[in-house]
């Protein structure tokens, strides 16, 4: 199953310029610096998204919780993902990595053949981060919002929810997960343990 961001797009930036000041809450991120990939290092939570894209705002119904590792390769432009997806009360498990493509700000991640693209844009709030989709204007844009926390504060979901209605999303569009339904916890934990004896072992 593609991530929830993980999707094929086009451009969202020109829509936030033309929306601007509304939008100004968001920093488009081009080009995508090593400080910028040392910024979304270490684990993140999976808080909502609004996508208008029927596909995808289908998929992103389904993720009852969600949290992922981020490790990033500086010289390789790659990012490897661990990610913990709670579906359908299974906990799903999956590894990959994602292509940084710096001058443009986007990342893209390869799923049965098939390139899925996305823009990053960065918050004021260091704890946050926005990726984006939008297919041919505001028909099919979307966006998925991730904290470095489970639950966040009510200021980082006003940055979220401002930010989506800047774009012309309505607030009842967005699908919020549940840390409370997270499965993936025991699983998370042995991976964890596993990975500690490598490292010690190395």
């Amino acid at each position: 199953m593609v991530l929830p961001w993980a999707l094929a797009v086009l451009s969202l930036l020109p829509l936030l310029d033309a929306q601007s000041p509304a939008c100004a809450n968001l920093t488009a991120v081009a080009p995508i610096t090593n400080a910028t990939l040392d910024r979304l290092s270490g684990k993140w939570f999976y808080i909502g998204s609004a996508y208008r894209n029927p596909e995808y705002n289908e998929s992103s119904r389904l993720i009852q919780a969600a949290f992922f590792h981020f490790e990033p390769k500086h010289a390789e432009d790659k990012i490897i993902l661990r990610e913990y997806q709670t579906i359908g009360n299974k906990c799903i498990y999956s590894s990959n990595s994602l292509t940084v493509y710096r001058e443009n700000g986007t990342m893209s991640i390869n799923e049965s053949g098939r390139e899925h693209f996305s823009d990053l844009l960065l918050t004021k709030h260091p704890k946050t981060f926005v990726l984006s989709a939008s297919w041919n204007g505001k028909k099919n844009v979307g966006m998925s919002f991730y904290a470095d926390k489970p639950e966040v504060t009510q200021e980082q979901k006003k940055e979220f929810l401002d930010t989506i209605k800047c774009i012309g999303i309505h607030e009842s569009e967005i699908t919020y997960s549940d840390e409370k339904k997270d499965l993936c916890g025991p699983l998370h934990m042995q991976h964890e343990e596993e990975r500690k004896k490598e490292k010690e072992g190395s």
